[in-house]
């Protein structure tokens, strides 16, 4: 028998976290058929999940070992060098940065 972790967040500050006894070479998609989870992968693009052990892809029928994390991810709605970039504009270029606030009398960017 080995013991995994199953992870998911169905939505935003909410962490779902399963603790299971599996029987040696168990896949993901097994373990995650086990605890009742789905990774609905035919379903609504609004419900699909992406598969992951301890941060990095992985497939549905990899075997899993003693002590894995496996996580499901939710795909992003925005992409993060997007959302920067619109709070970037709306903060303007002298309220925000590295450089927003400068010793008296010093040179730019110092």
């Amino acid at each position: 028998m080995i013991s995994v972790v199953l992870v998911r967040s169905p939505q935003p500050r909410k962490v779902e976290e399963l603790h299971l006894q599996l029987p040696d070479g168990t896949s993901v998609a097994e373990a995650l058929a086990m605890a009742g989870w789905s990774m609905n992968i035919d379903g609504p693009q609004e419900h699909r999940w992406t598969c992951g052990v301890w941060g990095h892809k992985a497939l549905p029928e990899s075997v899993l070992r003693d002590g894995d994390r496996v996580e499901l991810y939710r795909d992003l709605r925005v992409d993060p060098k997007v959302a920067r970039r619109e709070r970037f504009v709306g903060q303007g270029s002298r309220n925000a940065g590295l450089f927003a606030q400068r010793r008296p009398n010093s040179k730019a960017g110092y």
